[in-house]
């Protein structure tokens, strides 16, 4: 199979807020949208899951014993319009050392005239998990629809 075409993954949700508390939402309250199922700790281990809010920061999170696993760092911060992260779990589940060598997350917050803003998510570069990318990008196919749901679930703060 050639991986080099895989395409790119794109979900998106519409919140009744502005881009500003949407960007909020999806960093800050990572720890109450994220389905902890989709973590490397699993729905009874993870204790906290979050994002460093800079260029260069972690994608982390804690799991039993307060063992902290990074899985990504993000590559973009321009709140409250796009957030770029490196995705660096592989998909036998084993981390990925370097971003470059990563599949990639860009998420935009497009504000529109009901004060609403639609929250688009793109994930892409699943070449670099080789063959293993395809079936890679189908699950995540189905899991992004499915964080993003709680997302529009999760209260403001």
């Amino acid at each position: 199979m050639d991986t080099a075409k895989v395409e790119e993954l794109v979900a998106e949700v519409r919140l009744p807020v502005g881009a500003a508390e949407a960007f909020e939402r999806f960093t800050d309250g990572l720890q109450q949208w994220w389905p902890p199922e989709f973590s490397w700790s699993g729905a009874d281990g993870l204790e906290r899951i979050g994002i460093e809010q800079r260029v260069g920061g972690a994608l982390y999170e804690y799991g039993p014993g307060g063992l902290r696993w990074d899985w990504g760092r993000v590559l973009a911060w321009e709140p409250p319009r796009r957030l770029v992260f490196s995705w660096q779990i592989g998909p036998d589940r084993v981390p990925v050392p370097r971003a470059e060598n990563a599949s990639e997350v860009t998420v935009t917050f497009t504000p529109d005239r009901d004060d609403s803003t639609l929250v688009r998510v793109r994930h892409g570069h699943w070449d670099r998990h080789g063959d293993a990318g395809p079936p890679y990008r189908e699950a995540f196919a189905r899991a992004w629809p499915l964080a993003l749901a709680r997302l529009t679930t999760t209260p403001g703060e």
